[in-house]
């Protein structure tokens, strides 16, 4: 494979996830993460913080990042025949309004552009939640290993 039509993505393709922050979700990441910050475990101090409730991490948000790429991922068919694609990170992640138990975010994730001869594809991520409001954004690539 060497130009981008033969590429596994191409600029454009996207996937859209649905995810509701319940308490849940917030507890078990705490207990996964081992962050238990009064941010996001507190109802009580946070009720009384300019935020009027507990947030849910960061990290959880990119945690459902992660699963869009596999998600635009496992749509290729045979992607595994001959490479594995792995995540070689997000970059410039911006948490730019808090996300409170009991949202509902969507995720649009879309492929911005490829590699073909470096074997990536760098994608960008929007989070808005039910309001439409943009709460997250940030930048995924994926590459391909032989």
């Amino acid at each position: 494979m060497s130009s981008e039509e033969d590429f596994y993505l191409k600029a454009g393709d996207a996937v859209t996830l649905e995810r509701d922050v319940t308490e849940s979700a917030v507890n078990g990441f705490a207990e996964i993460s081992g962050d238990h910050s009064p941010n996001h475990m507190d109802e009580g101090g946070m009720s009384a913080s300019a935020y009027r409730g507990r947030i849910a991490h960061g990290a959880l948000l990119v945690a459902y990042m992660s699963a869009c790429s596999t998600e635009i991922v496992e749509r290729i068919p045979d992607v595994r025949a001959s490479e594995t694609p792995v995540s070689l990170g997000y970059d410039r992640i911006r948490f730019i309004k808090p996300v409170y138990i009991g949202d509902r975010l969507r995720l649009h994730y879309r492929v911005r552009d490829v590699d073909p001869a470096r074997r990536r594809a760098h994608s960008d991520i929007t989070i808005t939640n039910q309001a439409g409001e943009t709460v997250c954004v940030g930048e995924h690539i994926l590459k391909w290993v032989a």
